[in-house]
């Protein structure tokens, strides 16, 4: 899982403002819960529902239908595109308000080997890394930054 490493070496250094959960994992990093955005719960039976947002449930309630969201638009064209991530979040449901994006471009226009968006959730926050640095997407859970923020580093401006 060198993806959720690199989404935890991002926030490395930071102190949370809220207690750790206790990880969804054994593979994922302490006070994390991370799903690989390709796989989804599934029922005995075969027939699991789709992942629907739950209003009024916490960020690892919402962690399946954030990895699903993130999964449909890694498996699109729009897969290299910030916005598309953020667009296919607040069709979901997700509030625009509390999401933030990395740039897909580098500052000489490059792609960017890996995105990174998130959702504020409470004082959680729901993360998602792709790019071809990444691999497969990874999604996970972490604390909300001491700053308020979900995301290390400058950000991109979502202002669509």
């Amino acid at each position: 899982m060198l993806a959720v490493a690199a989404v935890t070496a991002a926030v490395a250094g930071c102190s949370p403002t809220g207690p750790a959960r206790p990880a969804a994992s054994t593979n994922a990093p302490a006070g994390a819960q991370s799903t690989s955005a390709a796989t989804e719960p599934r029922d005995p039976g075969g027939a699991a529902e789709p992942p629907a947002l739950i209003a009024e449930g916490t960020a690892a309630d919402n962690l399946p239908l954030f990895a699903a969201v993130t999964a449909a638009v890694w498996a699109s064209e729009e897969r290299g595109a910030g916005r598309a991530y953020i667009d296919a979040l607040v069709q979901a449901g997700f509030e625009k308000a509390a999401m933030e994006v990395t740039h897909d471009l580098t500052t000489v226009g490059n792609p960017a080997e890996s995105i990174q968006f998130s959702v504020m959730w409470g004082q959680e926050c729901l993360l998602g890394q792709v790019g071809p640095a990444t691999g497969e997407p990874v999604t996970t859970i972490m604390p909300v930054l001491q700053e308020g923020t979900c995301l290390v580093g400058q950000t991109r401006v979502i202002d669509w």
